[in-house]
């Protein structure tokens, strides 16, 4: 909502009765709209709550990540400081929703392509990943308030520590996904590439003394039925488990599903799935997600290999058990689910054109099969286009947040919120 601001000469003498009658009508009509403006985006279940600029950053191709508070932190693509991306966080105060830049990047000291959000760690600061590009394999970053620095959280601004740079060898080159900890305090994340085989890794980083450790803990691409490419990080069980997908490979070189186990000191992969192309569908840049009785969630993008899906892996018997839950007629998301108490699913579509700016959608459990529910379409105008980087969601019947890489007021993307309990 805008604010208005009024400005009164101290010179009240050349200001006529009728002068000041017109003032205080078109105050009492600017004050209706506001209320009627305020109103009906109360009611409204889809709200812009941020237009990015470009100064205070640009293209955002990731869902927000949600603090204890209710705000807001993600990262765009481009605009800041130096055009090459930012890291934000969007606090709910008073009513209203405040943007304030944590970070922009700068060159390739501290990252290029800022693809990915951000982890709230253990100790309350921010975790992430550059994806980097060719003369800069990508980065493991960490922003924290500066030390003895007394000022409000919210305007603080971060201290950038680089906590690993990828060599491109080992290690793995072009992190990918949000990372995640364990319960020891370990991170956890993969590598589109590099690795034993070149064809990425899944690695962790470990704190000691002041410094963090990284290698990788596995090898993509060790048999030919393995799974290459990972792009969307990974999620851990209770017992310390590993799970996540790959991009390609697999018996069909359409992706897999992977688990990884501590075993021996080391790691054993088994592969859960390997996607066909068929009913299964093909080709994964989404992770995975549980619900509460362990079972996972994930989609394929389908590509020019059939059509998008959702599938199912339950627990069974010592094995998994697939199942697809839906179908898209056209590509499904490139994007992690979310999921709530209730176990319904949220995405988001978009091929990135004018005649489909994108959609977000809710996939509910009903009578031992799925609905699908279209919770915003968008026009490609001033709410947005292109939500290529799925929700978060805030409580059952709550909020969903989310961003889109263009569109908006300025075309540079917006943070927009659904409210679950208005529909």
């Amino acid at each position: 909502m805008s604010r208005i601001k009024i400005f009164v000469s101290r010179d009240w003498a050349p200001i006529r009765l009728i002068t000041l009658t017109r003032v205080l009508a078109l105050l009492v009509v600017l004050a209706v709209l506001i209320m009627a403006g305020a109103l009906s985006q109360a009611q409204s279940n889809f709200t812009v709550i941020h237009n990015f600029t470009g100064p205070d950053g640009a293209f955002p191709t990731s869902a927000p990540t949600l603090d204890s508070h209710g705000n807001l932190y993600g990262t765009t693509l481009g605009g800041g400081t130096a055009g090459w991306g930012t890291v934000y966080e969007l606090a709910h105060v008073s009513g209203f929703w405040i943007l304030y830049p944590l970070y922009s990047f700068t060159d390739s000291s501290d990252g290029y392509s800022v693809f990915d959000g951000v982890t709230i760690g253990p100790d309350g600061t921010l975790f992430g990943v550059t994806h980097g590009r060719s003369d800069n394999y990508g980065r493991l970053y960490n922003l924290r308030p500066p030390a003895h620095l007394v000022c409000a959280g919210a305007l603080c601004p971060r201290n950038h520590v680089a906590l690993h740079s990828f060599s491109g060898g080992s290690d793995g080159r072009y992190p990918t996904g949000n990372v995640v900890f364990d319960f020891q305090g370990n991170l956890y994340g993969t590598t589109l590439g590099g690795g034993a085989h070149d064809v990425g890794t899944v690695y962790k980083a470990t704190p000691s003394g002041g410094r963090w450790n990284v290698s990788a803990i596995y090898n993509f691409g060790a048999s030919g039925n393995d799974g290459q490419n990972p792009e969307a990080g990974v999620v851990l069980d209770g017992a310390g488990n590993i799970y996540g997908t790959t991009g390609g490979g697999g018996t069909y070189n359409c992706g897999t599903v992977f688990k990884l186990s501590p075993s021996g000191g080391g790691w054993a992969e088994t592969v859960l799935h390997s996607f066909m192309g068929g009913g299964d569908g093909c080709f994964l840049n989404a992770g995975l997600v549980f619900d509460q009785a362990g079972n996972l969630y994930g989609a394929t993008t389908g590509y020019a290999r059939g059509s998008g899906t959702i599938f199912e892996l339950s627990p069974q018997g010592g094995g998994w058990n697939f199942s697809t839950i839906y179908t898209f007629s056209g590509n499904g998301p490139a994007s992690t689910l979310a999921i709530d108490a209730a176990g319904n699913l949220y995405g988001t579509l978009t091929n990135r054109s004018a005649y489909d700016p994108g959609t977000v959608f809710k996939l509910s459990p009903s009578g031992g099969g799925w609905t699908y529910a279209d919770l915003h379409d968008f026009t490609g105008g001033n709410d947005g286009r292109y939500p290529v980087g799925g929700v978060a969601i805030a409580g059952p019947g709550g909020y969903l947040y989310g961003t889109t890489e263009r569109g908006g007021a300025n075309d540079d993307g917006v943070i927009y919120q659904i409210n679950l309990g208005a529909r």
